[in-house]
């Protein structure tokens, strides 16, 4: 099971790991996040990428026309998607900031994460929870993207199901829908996944 990984732990592996070759590294938008926007006829709007990471789903994001904010743990990882994306894509700002003790302002009119909720610690779930229902906008929507109880071993991040995303979020969101997806990435085969869609209540 994955171990309270804070910022020193993600610091270092930016600065030590080609970034191309993280297990989570997808240049394209995600297909679940791309379906979810076609459906809901999602077009424009401002969007918090949250864990971004390589940066990667922030210019996807931007090549369709939103505005984002893409925040990651590890200023390493901020400073190398800035030096990648930033004078291509000026409507993304990038920023090092921890969800836990977070100074973002919002509202953000969606969250989109695939990467940090999953590697929290099951005792600071509810802080998380907490500070993107804040983040978010009234009627604004969390896609979340999770590994499954369905992937096997105890590698890499936390295994979660439906109802434990349901238990945790459904005080502070309406819950739209949670499916099972796949993690896609450098892992071959790409690991078991849920993709969930709230709305936060105000």
């Amino acid at each position: 099971m994955a171990e309270d990984r804070d910022f020193d732990y993600w610091e270092q592996r930016y600065e030590q790991e080609p970034v191309r070759e993280m297990p989570w590294y997808f240049e394209p938008l995600d297909p679940d996040l791309k379906k979810a926007l076609g459906e809901f006829e999602i077009t424009g709007g401002y969007f918090l990428d949250l864990g971004t990471g390589p940066g990667t789903q922030a210019a996807a994001l931007a090549k369709l026309g939103f505005r984002i904010l893409a925040s990651d743990i590890a200023a390493s990882a901020v400073q190398a998607a800035e030096r990648r994306y930033g004078q291509s894509y000026p409507e993304i700002q990038f920023v090092q900031d921890d969800i836990l003790n977070s100074k973002l302002k919002g509202p953000f009119d969606a969250v989109f994460d695939r990467g940090c909720f999953h590697v929290l610690p099951p005792e600071k779930r509810q802080i998380y929870v907490a500070k993107v229902h804040e983040l978010l906008a009234e009627n604004g929507r969390l896609f979340l993207k999770t590994f499954s109880v369905k992937e096997p071993g105890e590698d890499g991040p936390y295994r979660l199901s439906e109802n434990m995303i349901y238990n945790l979020f459904s005080k502070k969101f309406n819950i739209l829908t949670i499916f099972h997806s796949f993690y896609q990435g450098n892992r071959k085969p790409p690991p078991k996944a849920l993709f969930a869609i709230l709305i936060s209540k105000k």
